[in-house]
């Protein structure tokens, strides 16, 4: 049985404005004072450091905002800046001991599920884990296929 349109739009519509009121802007720049787009930068790199180039692209902003929006995180001390070492005419840019702790702390305040989502019961909450692991798959597979010739 197929999802009648008018319904899925129904619940896409509900899923989005849900998601969407679940802010976390204030939350960040209260515990960190950093924006978002900041917040999002530090948590890449905490994967590993990352030239201005590949963070630039991880965060989907052109590589002059991504110089302006590094030059700030070091200002305040969260990051570094070293010569790579394949190319020294590159840096790499590395978090400190307080840009690990930011990017931690930024990363629970963003992992923390809202009130109305934690008070579902188990069963509730499997249920929507296994759709949701679903919707994922589906979109995965479906921006990975190739178009056929």
């Amino acid at each position: 049985m197929t999802t009648p349109p008018a319904q899925a739009s129904r619940v896409w519509t509900a899923l989005h404005e849900y998601v969407a009121g679940q802010d976390r802007r204030r939350a960040l720049r209260a515990a960190l004072d950093l924006g978002p787009g900041k917040v999002e930068v530090l948590i890449k790199l905490a994967d590993g450091p990352m030239t201005l180039r590949e963070i630039a692209a991880a965060v989907d902003v052109d590589p002059p905002a991504a110089t302006v929006g590094v030059n700030q995180l070091e200002a305040r001390g969260l990051v570094r800046r070293a010569a790579h070492p394949d190319d020294n005419r590159r840096k790499l840019v590395h978090l400190t001991g307080a840009g690990h702790d930011a990017a931690r702390r930024a990363q629970a305040i963003l992992a923390e599920p809202p009130a109305e989502l934690a008070s579902l019961d188990l069963e509730d909450l499997a249920r929507l884990g296994e759709i949701l692991t679903r919707l994922r798959a589906a979109s995965t597979d479906r921006t990975t296929r190739r178009p056929q010739p």
